[in-house]
């Protein structure tokens, strides 16, 4: 049974910390981007280094005051809210002042920083180092490394360089019992027992808090070009898609798939976001490449691509960017898509991953049986690349979401449904957070969600690590 962190146990908190560790919550702390809950808590606290984060959770280990990790408050699943009603008002534990950089390894392509850092400010410390990190969000300018890593964040690059966890090396952690665990070892190759590391990363702070982490860097693409094509359908996506990695293996940086729906609320919604290009038939693909020296221009590498898939009636139009205000004007459209469906409101929105293979068929039969169900508009996009679609339904025009409020979790039972049919997953890159804990136990093995508890059991005993996050 967990306590509240009432003000008697923030005094005592207070007492025992640095002047301004603490302060009150405020809106935007108790706040998610969809709005779907108001949280709670007793207060925030705001450490300053690994100790402090290990000295807080001691405390609330002590009291049974349970704990819940905020980071840049970007999530969309809930993980970083406590609604309220959910359970006594926990302590919120921010690292927005743990933003250093602890130390840079240019030969060995690695950086160590502090897990409070603004993704942003990763990307830019690399960028002064010579190399990449090219975990790239749209909420770059401000989610923060941590809940990054504590998400398994995926983004656009997936198709090279993987998800998050591929992108680290070592962690630092506070457990529940406020231990530290030293993990920032800047190894390829360690191979003694239990790779705590993964285990932490993608458990959305319910079995400790990453406070710095060991992360791998690449060399920047020498030349690097960008293209809007269009495609008869997501079928002639993923055949470009194999054309592209036949022609030009392991340089595809992106490859993101555009419905016209999408396209239409741009048009409504923000008409200043430019769009150089019809989709007659309905999709668009953004292919990014990066070529090392000596491997030749490519811009010219996806001008051979997009003739090559003229030839085979992959494409029948496209616009190839080169240079750098090209590319970030296609980019611009990609990236405008999410803030377009917020503006037009929802009824369920969907992150889901299929295999490949199962992409054409996982549209066709959901966008089917969706409209069995009533009058919606679908707008169908995402990472087609590594399979993560972003399938989100909308009311039709002349109505909003709250109109369709009965039919809410009919349409993402339906959804879900396919998914798991199809051998997906209906969390491909945001987590579940507090949205889909329901989700885990139906869809989820039996044999791995046992684990799960076993594990959070023994790591975090009372209970205490964002509760209510993944496990309910």
């Amino acid at each position: 049974m967990l306590n509240s962190a009432d003000p008697a146990f923030v005094a005592h908190l207070s007492s025992t910390l640095p002047q301004g560790t603490l302060r009150e919550a405020l809106p935007r702390d108790l706040t998610e981007p969809r709005g779907r809950w108001l949280g709670m808590a007793g207060a925030v606290a705001r450490p300053a280094s690994t100790d402090e984060v290990a000295q807080i959770v001691r405390a609330c280990a002590a009291a049974r005051v349970g704990i819940v990790p905020l980071a840049g408050g970007t999530g969309l699943v809930g993980g970083q809210i406590m609604p309220q009603g959910a359970g006594p008002a926990p302590l919120l534990i921010s690292l927005e002042r743990m933003t250093g950089l602890r130390a840079h390894y240019p030969f060995e392509n690695c950086m160590v920083v502090d897990a409070g850092m603004i993704l942003a400010e990763v990307q830019r410390h690399a960028t002064d180092m010579g190399r990449i990190f090219p975990l790239s969000l749209a909420s770059e300018g401000s989610c923060r490394i941590g809940g990054n890593l504590a998400t398994n964040a995926g983004g656009t690059a997936v198709l090279r360089y993987g998800n998050a966890r591929d992108l680290v090396l070592g962690i630092e952690a506070v457990l529940a019992d406020g231990s530290v665990l030293n993990g920032l070892k800047r190894l390829r190759k360690d191979n003694t027992g239990y790779d705590l590391r993964h285990l932490l990363i993608g458990s959305e702070g319910t079995l400790g808090i990453i406070t710095a982490a060991a992360l791998r860097l690449y060399a920047a693409p020498a030349s690097t070009a960008t293209a809007l094509l269009t495609v008869p359908s997501p079928a002639a996506a993923l055949d470009l898609l194999a054309l592209a990695e036949g022609r030009l293996s392991g340089m595809i940086s992106a490859f993101e798939l555009i419905g016209q729906q999408g396209l239409d609320f741009l048009a409504q919604t923000m008409p200043d976001v430019a769009v150089p290009i019809t989709a007659p038939q309905g999709w668009l693909v953004l292919v990014e490449i990066g070529l090392p020296s000596g491997l030749g221009d490519a811009a010219a590498q996806l001008e051979a691509l997009f003739a090559a898939a003229l030839g085979a009636g992959l494409t029948e139009d496209g616009i190839i960017g080169a240079s750098e205000s090209q590319r970030a004007a296609m980019w611009r459209i990609r990236e405008s898509i999410p803030e377009a469906n917020r503006r037009i409101g929802a009824i369920s929105s969907h992150d889901i991953s299929v295999p490949l293979s199962a992409v054409p068929a996982f549209i066709a039969r959901a966008t089917q049986e969706l409209h069995a169900l009533g009058d919606v508009r679908i707008n169908c996009f995402g990472h087609v690349g590594d399979g993560n679609l972003h399938y989100n339904v909308f009311p039709t025009a002349g109505r909003k979401a709250v109109d369709y409020a009965e039919k809410r979790n009919v349409i993402k039972t339906l959804v879900h449904d396919i998914v798991h049919d199809m051998g997906g997953s209906v969390s491909a890159e945001h987590g579940l957070g507090r949205l889909k804990t329901d989700d885990l136990t139906h869809y989820g093995d039996p044999v791995k969600i046992s684990a799960m508890r076993a594990i959070k059991s023994a790591l975090d005993p009372f209970g205490i690590m964002n509760p209510g996050a993944v496990l309910d």
